[in-house]
């Protein structure tokens, strides 16, 4: 069997995307409007790596996983009394704003702070997973910077499985274009690896594994570093909610072929 694992998964808290959300501009920039008042959940493309963290560590002996998110700590307790009934976990709680207009390089760098300062944490086995995109920080870019902060080289965006190997080494399978997936040899951690969908369903909530997670998760928010993030050299040209738009034309007795060649040209001028 492969040496075990260490693996934190970096979750932000991101508005329930079924909620309305208003760009505003406050005081400190841009912001969404009542944001704090918002329904919370653990950001989608996150919650895909969790879960499959959850998975190798069960499979792989002596391995060991943490979640760890930045976020206003009444935020993110809310959204731990959900999460921590899918697996068994770590939390390790950055309180600082959860905003995607945050900055980015800022974040990574209290997030990689916070990863050096886990108790125990071995970073030469460290599997640094997170969501290939958020619904709050982009397209995996804190998640890029935290790796490189860490001096990670060994980087995978768009993984849908990873599969471990007798050496210590483990294979990736990531997504490329035209509907095809890349497959990679990594000789072994540490490494950075983005998750996409993954291959597991959302796990059903187990009361008992809440109950034993709730016993350290919240020690470990009374515990929570703050994090001072600021907008300083950071400014937004304009923050708007995306337009919506519809051009019809009413055409009779038009060929099936021209209306194909017409959707095509039009698809290719996006």
């Amino acid at each position: 069997m492969p040496n075990p694992y260490h693996v934190v998964v970096c979750a932000s808290v991101v508005p329930d995307p079924l909620q309305t959300l208003e760009p505003v501009t406050g005081p400190s920039g841009p912001a969404l409007k009542n944001e704090m008042m918002l329904p919370a959940i653990l950001d989608p493309w996150a919650s895909h790596a969790l879960y499959e963290g959850a998975n190798l560590v069960k499979h792989i002996a002596g391995s060991k996983l943490w979640l760890m998110s930045m976020a206003p700590k009444a935020k993110l307790q809310q959204v731990m009394m959900t999460v921590a009934q899918k697996v068994p976990l770590q939390l390790v709680a950055v309180d600082g704003p959860s905003s995607g207009f945050a900055d980015a390089h800022q974040t990574a760098h209290a997030l990689a702070a916070a990863i050096r300062a886990i108790a125990g944490i071995d970073l030469s086995r460290l599997l640094l997973f997170g969501g290939w995109e958020s619904a709050s920080r982009s397209a995996g870019v804190t998640l890029q910077l935290i790796g490189e902060e860490l001096g990670i080289v060994d980087q995978f965006q768009g993984v849908d499985a990873i599969t471990p190997q007798e050496d210590g080494s483990f294979e990736v399978l990531e997504r490329v274009e035209g509907a095809r997936h890349q497959v990679s040899l990594c000789a072994g951690p540490p490494a950075v690896l983005g998750w996409a969908t993954g291959n597991l369903g959302e796990p059903r909530n187990d009361p008992q594994v809440g109950m034993a997670n709730m016993r350290t998760i919240m020690p470990a928010l009374q515990r929570a570093t703050a994090a001072s993030i600021s907008s300083d050299g950071l400014q937004y040209s304009n923050v708007a909610t995306p337009k919506q738009q519809r051009q019809t034309r009413i055409v009779k007795d038009l060929p099936a072929e021209d209306i194909a060649r017409e959707i095509v040209q039009w698809i290719k001028q996006e």
